[in-house]
């Protein structure tokens, strides 16, 4: 069996590590799985990038596509034309995408086009929302793959409630909670903690750069004043996303009383979310490490496609109401925010399960 790998963004590098490590581990034990890992360069600066790969002993890509920047339909456009390339001169038995991001579906339907079987990790999320990218992404990408490996068991019946054969629908956990577990002994403070004279328990954890969020400017600036404001005087550290930072400049919004720094490796940030008295944030990504470490949240968003996060995770939904932030971030800092549990099949061992299947299916 020889799979290939598409990674293309900081979300999808977090869950592809534990996946090649599982291979490479099957391998070991004499199972015939081989792979070939294809970046698309869909994030292309090295905060955004480089570090991942060194921190979560990814290897370097056999190839990178090299199709950063554009709108959201050039790249989309580059990748397919650049994967065709790729996978006609190294046919794979099957293509692994992951996530929802432009890569996700541009290389899903071109392999498709060319009869190559597509195994979707984390399919079947939706939030609802069709003016996000993402979920675009995602129903395009889960109604042509052949195998979906899902998350909870919710992901598994929005599959089946459309109709998907059960056979194909593989309920097998979180990868991303495979690579905290696997990093957790290895989180180091950031260079800029004792600088700032940070305390575990005593910050907050803000992360922005949906479109939804930052690419008004006065909704952005209306956000980051009401969680200055809620937090009375608790740092709120800001790791600043390009786009975000882009905004911030372009409308000077006065950020003062933020600790803005530049995004961070993942031992670093891991360090920054475990060690928050809350996180304020509109990823998807972040609510599941937050509801893993205990960790209090809340999202920026009007609806998540992670459900879980907030029925059995530390997670709430706050959307665009500003007041309902204020009486949140005041529960957090008295220390009445619900403790949360573990959604089943979040042990770690989500990336052995998917290898496990992709060899009884593909050898």
């Amino acid at each position: 069996m020889h799979i290939t790998i598409v990674a293309g963004a900081r979300p999808n590098f977090m869950k592809i590590a534990p996946i090649i490590k599982a291979c490479k581990a099957a391998k070991e034990n004499g199972a015939d799985v081989n792979f070939r890992l294809v970046h698309t360069g869909q994030h292309y600066d090295k905060k955004m990038s480089g570090d991942f790969f060194e921190q979560l002993g990814i290897p370097d890509p056999d190839t990178n596509l090299e199709c950063g920047g554009g709108s959201q339909a050039e790249q989309t456009a580059a990748i397919m034309v650049k994967f065709e390339k790729e996978i006609t001169e190294h046919t794979p038995t099957v293509v692994l995408v992951v996530g929802d991001v432009t890569s996700t579906m541009a290389c899903t339907i071109t392999a498709k086009k060319l009869c190559i079987d597509v195994v979707h990790v984390e399919a079947g999320i939706r939030s609802g929302d069709m003016t996000m990218p993402e979920e675009i992404n995602r129903i395009v990408t889960d109604s042509i793959c052949d195998h979906f490996f899902t998350t909870t068991e919710i992901a598994s019946q929005q599959l089946l409630s459309q109709k998907v054969s059960a056979k194909a629908v593989h309920f097998v956990g979180n990868t991303m909670i495979d690579t905290l577990f696997q990093n957790l002994e290895k989180i180091k403070q950031p260079a800029f903690w004792k600088e700032r004279a940070l305390q575990a328990g005593n910050y907050f954890l803000l992360t922005l750069h949906r479109p939804s969020n930052v690419d008004d400017g006065e909704k952005l600036k209306n956000i980051l004043d009401a969680v200055t404001t809620a937090t009375a005087g608790v740092p709120i550290v800001f790791p600043v996303h390009p786009r975000t930072r882009i905004m911030i400049d372009k409308q000077q919004i006065n950020t003062d009383k933020l600790i803005m720094i530049d995004p961070q490796g993942y031992h670093e940030f891991i360090y920054l979310v475990k060690n928050a008295q809350g996180i304020i944030t509109d990823s998807g990504g972040i609510t599941e490490e937050a509801t893993m470490l205990h960790v209090p949240c809340l999202t920026m968003r009007n609806s998540t496609e992670r459900p879980e996060t907030v029925t059995i995770g530390t997670n709430e939904l706050v959307g665009d109401d500003l007041p309902k932030l204020s009486g949140y971030l005041e529960k957090i800092i008295s220390g009445n925010w619900k403790k949360g549990g573990i959604p089943e099949y979040w042990d770690g061992k989500t990336s052995e399960r998917i290898v496990a299947i992709l060899d009884r299916l593909y050898n």
